[in-house]
């Protein structure tokens, strides 16, 4: 019977992640919260409520002052691009637009952060989608949270600052952060080695950031 209840469990939380993965496409390619509300069989508050971002189970006072002001330019940068959503993209993009611990993170392993905010710039496309309060996150901005969560639980600390977000996006390994940070040869492996001595193979790449 315990074996039951724990393969029950497991496939229902399979279950979950594959519904908010399909609600996240659906998000981005366009869908409105009442048709997906209607696909599902409940209201589109209903559905809003459970998947409308990672806010529902990260409150800022669970967040560093500096990773609060990181999401003020996430936000600002997905409202100028008009945008329905938050991808890791814009998650990188206000990372690194001011100084903080992920900037600092990058200039330790020395990739140029000015260099990446500029290569995010180049990948944030103009959608048209009119500006909204609440914006939907995709499934690998999610899992990044995710794992930005749990490293900073593994260090001891009850906030998730903007360290932690650099290196679960890095962690996820697919969307365009993850392509852009593997472009700059930033990877959580990377912390490892003498933040003094980059890996030869990446002087090139960083020194195309600079």
């Amino acid at each position: 019977m315990t074996v039951a209840a724990d393969l029950a469990s497991q496939l229902q939380a399979l279950a979950d992640a594959l519904v908010e993965e399909h609600v996240g496409h659906c998000r981005t390619h366009g869908s409105s919260w009442a048709d997906i509300g209607a696909a599902l069989g409940v209201t589109r508050q209903a559905v809003q409520q459970r998947f409308n971002g990672p806010l529902k189970r990260y409150s800022p006072e669970s967040m560093t002052e500096d990773l609060r002001r990181a999401l003020a330019h996430v936000k600002q940068a997905a409202v100028q691009h008009r945008n329905n959503y938050i991808g890791t993209e814009h998650l990188l993009w206000g990372l690194t637009a001011e100084d903080n611990s992920a900037t600092r993170l990058l200039q330790a392993v020395g990739v140029s952060p000015k260099g990446v905010h500029r290569l995010v710039g180049t990948r944030l496309s103009m959608g048209a989608s009119q500006a909204a309060e609440r914006i939907a996150w995709t499934p690998y901005s999610l899992k990044a949270v995710a794992f930005a969560q749990t490293r900073s639980e593994h260090n001891g600390s009850d906030r998730i600052d903007c360290d932690d977000l650099l290196i679960g996006l890095a962690q996820v390994g697919r969307g365009v952060a993850a392509d852009i940070l593997t472009e700059a040869c930033f990877a959580p492996c990377c912390l490892d080695a003498d933040p003094r001595t980059p890996a030869h193979h990446c002087t090139t790449a960083n020194n195309a950031l600079h």
